[in-house]
């Protein structure tokens, strides 16, 4: 089960986030009472509680806030135990000095903010002797594979045991926990309220990631990139598995470069994952790991889609046909070729913008690169046997469709364009891969120069509807992806 995490300074406030709460349906609350300012009163806290209450009151040391004497501290535990607290937090080191009584359930625990100790075996097994019903384990995740160490320790054990990882690298911990028999994770009343590294707010374990739902036979999806915490790629392939009632889930993994061979070759496997959707920084790198890469993935030189079967992992490339086809909306309809005698100028030279070059070279468009480093424009428009032009220039010449494949307006930095509004002309097809938000400043002025706009929410749905039918087999509803992108994305600038 989910346990929410409060951390009030008033008990008021404690006991009417409770109350709140239990009303969404939490079945299990943590009160941290090291977060109360003055004295304690725990019978205020635990007589006429609506739900069940897990008591933990931390030291600093273990990433609490209490300040005061130690021997205080274990008073106020034992007096938990005594007031007939549901579950009461002791730490492994003093264990011995607070004993069982009554049907209060003891969670032993062990947090390390710095690693993920070569010997978390050895540590768990020392717990399992200090008389826990449950252990808890939270270490700091270093690597993608810390988090394979501890939910396969949690899996093999007979002692129900909470392994989590902190950090933004240890989220898929926190998910996956129901499908490794991980009996109770954590989280807090919102997003923006975290009491630890790297803690979901509840509705979004819930609404998004369907925590309630997870089991031994949920298959495991994600998206890689480095750093996560911009995709949304999730919020919209977890709408669609809800929606079509599949038991899969899709998480987001941050993996570093230097752990990316790794990740592939040993973490996918041993979690089962199915299918990856693949981002900034690693689409270019992928290639060199995949087995099977497809014919555009081989033009390219860039996945952006995994899928792992029994033959290794086969590549993908969804950005060239969804911008392509974002594209193709915005030109003739009426002509048989509407890609015929035009010129392109593409800005950026990763992934993105080498698959829609290539897509357009592909169809006969004189293709212009111009990079942010000019090195990068030079090799993309060498392999591609097409023109670039620095940075500096670009814009110069005249161009009939204009594409920024680089990140530049991108929430939160809104006000930023990738090229100066004089250089765009009515009639030009712009063109702005950046989807949040979907109105950026390069999309506004172009507007205001009368020039056809495509946004990047429309690439974005296609590319994602493309990679969901590859994933399940099975098409999605492109609707469903662009109204939960939107929301998503009209709830941030609203914030």
């Amino acid at each position: 089960m989910i346990c929410v995490s409060i951390g009030r300074g008033r008990h008021k406030h404690i006991i009417a986030e409770h109350r709140h709460l239990v009303d969404l349906g939490v079945k299990l609350v943590e009160l941290r009472l090291d977060y109360i300012n003055g004295t304690i009163k725990l019978k205020r806290l635990l007589n006429d509680r609506p739900g069940p209450v897990l008591i933990t009151c931390r030291r600093e040391q273990d990433g609490g806030r209490w300040a005061g004497m130690e021997a205080e501290r274990q008073m106020v535990l034992r007096t938990a135990i005594v007031d007939g607290a549901d579950y009461v937090d002791i730490e492994e080191d003093i264990a011995a000095n607070i004993p069982r009584y009554g049907s209060t359930k003891r969670i032993i625990s062990y947090h390390n903010f710095r690693e993920t100790p070569a010997d978390i075996e050895e540590i768990h097994e020392r717990m399992c002797k200090l008389d826990p019903d449950i252990v808890k384990l939270a270490t700091m995740a270093n690597s993608p594979h810390d988090n394979i160490r501890m939910l396969k320790l949690a899996q093999r054990n007979d002692v129900p045991t909470i392994a989590l990882c902190m950090g933004d690298m240890g989220t898929p911990t926190r998910i996956l926990g129901a499908k490794y028999g991980v009996p109770i994770t954590y989280s807090t009343y919102s997003n923006e309220r975290t009491l630890a590294p790297g803690q979901i707010g509840y509705q979004q374990m819930r609404e998004v990631y369907g925590y309630d739902q997870i089991n031994a036979e949920t298959e495991i999806f994600g998206v890689i990139a480095d750093p996560i915490g911009h995709s949304l790629s999730p919020q919209l392939h977890n709408a669609c598995f809800r929606e079509q009632g599949a038991n899969r889930c899709y998480l987001p993994f941050r993996v570093p470069r230097e752990h990316l061979a790794s990740f592939i070759q040993e973490d996918c496997p041993a979690l089962e994952i199915k299918g990856l959707s693949v981002t900034i920084p690693h689409k270019e790198t992928i290639v060199r790991m995949i087995k099977k890469p497809n014919a555009a993935v081989q033009g390219i030189g860039a996945a952006n889609t995994v899928l792992f079967n029994e033959g290794g992992p086969s590549g993908f490339n969804s950005d060239c046909d969804a911008a392509l086809a974002s594209l193709a909306t915005a030109l003739p309809q009426d002509v048989a070729n509407p890609y015929e005698n035009k010129t392109a100028l593409v800005l950026g030279s990763g992934g993105v913008a080498k698959a829609i070059a290539w897509g357009l070279k592909n169809r006969g468009v004189d293709v212009i690169i111009a990079s942010r480093t000019d090195e990068n424009a030079d090799d993309l428009a060498k392999g591609l046997g097409c023109r670039m032009v620095s940075w500096e220039d670009r814009g110069l010449e005249r161009v009939d469709i204009l594409i920024n494949g680089t990140p530049v307006g991108m929430h939160p930095n809104v006000n930023e364009s990738p090229i100066d509004k004089v250089r765009l002309r009515a009639g030009m097809v712009v063109f702005d891969t950046v989807y949040n938000p979907e109105q950026t400043l390069l999309i506004k002025e172009a507007r205001q120069r009368d020039c056809k706009v495509v946004t990047g929410v429309d690439m974005f749905v296609r590319q994602a509807a493309l990679q969901y039918q590859l994933f399940t087999g099975v098409e999605p509803s492109r609707d469903l992806m662009r109204d939960t992108l939107k929301k998503i994305t009209g709830a941030v600038k609203a914030s």
